[in-house]
């Protein structure tokens, strides 16, 4: 990187991960003895450490990017090192994207080469486009092509990501099938084709919770190796991953640290698992649950604007009332339905709870 180049990293408000964690990867890479497949940066054993945190020989801390079993990191840092493409698949919140990115990071170097899925995406983002000025004035050719982030990959022999590929019209998915099980990629109007090289792979991501996707098709889908994440197991662990992702959130809006809100977080959590899963943490009331999700990511969103309020119009001790208005609007989102859930949540489970006076209160203001 230039100068520039890296005073606008640093400025970012969201780096990217090979960015934001050069430090990390720079150390794993010093350190890392083991075989590497061609054009990894890694080894896969380095990968992992990378994704599930550890302490190196010479003391470097490698800091957790994900919380969860490490079986499910093995399998799909193995995957990507066979010519099946990997698959992330689970319900919204469950760090698919925050995966998908640091594994291309660990693996290539570089997580920008991105397919964003939408119901508009067209064939021309997964496959390739055309500068049409250059088209008009010198005709069809390689230099009038305009290459998308698979054909890069595939050229450079780097790591493509498609997120929410669902969310991809089924024709335009299925332009994914030839990449996948031939490894290249026609350009008829040429008479060319571009082959993957070796270290060529692709990361997608797609949650089966939302509404309007557009299932896979069976032939695009035995291309893939399905890796399930899964929600936290324990209140413990979510809590532990709200509160690292708050930290680095808050590091990047230059908000404070919150030592004294980790109450604050475990009660948030805690609304969001007992509302998600129709139960008390200790197993004695039932609850109804609401139309949302209720995701760890959700948890974050809230704890976050929460940490903004307290700093911005408190005296920068996160409390009950800086994140009632977002538990509100984070389980409210049908106003009829999801009302009635909430407020029965309220007064059945909130309002009974020892020590709990304050959030009851705070909750029952935003409420009203």
């Amino acid at each position: 990187m230039t100068t520039t180049e890296n005073e606008t990293a640093t400025e970012a408000l969201r780096p990217h991960a090979e960015d934001a964690f050069a430090h990390e990867l720079k150390a794993l890479a010093a350190a890392d003895d083991r075989p590497r497949p061609t054009r990894w940066k890694l080894s896969p054993w380095a990968v992992a450490t990378y994704l599930l945190g550890g302490t190196l020989d010479d003391g470097t801390v490698i800091t957790p990017k994900y919380v969860g079993p490490r079986r499910i990191v093995e399998v799909a840092v193995t995957t990507l090192a066979t010519d099946r493409a990997l698959l992330l698949l689970g319900v919204p919140g469950t760090a698919k994207t925050w995966v998908s990115e640091h594994l291309a990071a660990a693996v290539s170097g570089d997580s920008t080469l991105l397919v964003q899925g939408t119901a508009g995406t067209p064939e021309e983002a997964i496959r390739y486009g055309w500068n049409y000025a250059r088209l008009l004035a010198h005709g069809p050719g390689r230099e009038a092509l305009v290459p998308s982030p698979v054909m890069r990959a595939m050229a450079e022999g780097m790591t493509a990501r498609v997120e929410e590929l669902t969310r991809i019209p089924a024709d335009v998915q299925d332009s994914l099938i030839t990449v996948l099980s031939e490894k290249t990629l026609p350009i008829p109007e040429l008479g060319q084709e571009v082959q993957a090289v070796r270290g060529f792979n692709l990361i997608a991501t797609a949650n089966d919770r939302d509404r309007g996707v557009n299932e896979l098709s069976s032939a695009l889908r035995r291309r893939f190796n399905t890796v399930v994440l899964p929600l936290p197991a324990t209140a413990d662990a979510e809590v532990d991953i709200v509160a690292r992702r708050v930290d680095e959130m808050g590091r990047a809006l230059d908000l404070p640290a919150a030592p004294e809100g980790l109450e604050e977080i475990r009660r948030v959590v805690t609304v969001f698992r007992e509302l998600r899963g129709g139960i008390t943490d200790d197993g004695r009331t039932k609850v109804k649950s609401p139309s949302g999700t209720l995701s760890t990511a959700e948890a974050i969103s809230v704890v976050t604007g929460g940490l903004a309020l307290a700093s911005h119009f408190g005296d920068g001790v996160l409390r009950a009332s800086d994140v009632a208005a977002g538990i509100l609007g984070a389980v409210v989102r049908d106003p009829a339905a999801d009302k009635v859930v909430w407020q029965e949540y309220l007064e059945a489970v909130v309002r009974e709870r020892d020590g709990w006076k304050d959030f009851y209160r705070a909750c029952r203001e935003v409420t009203a």
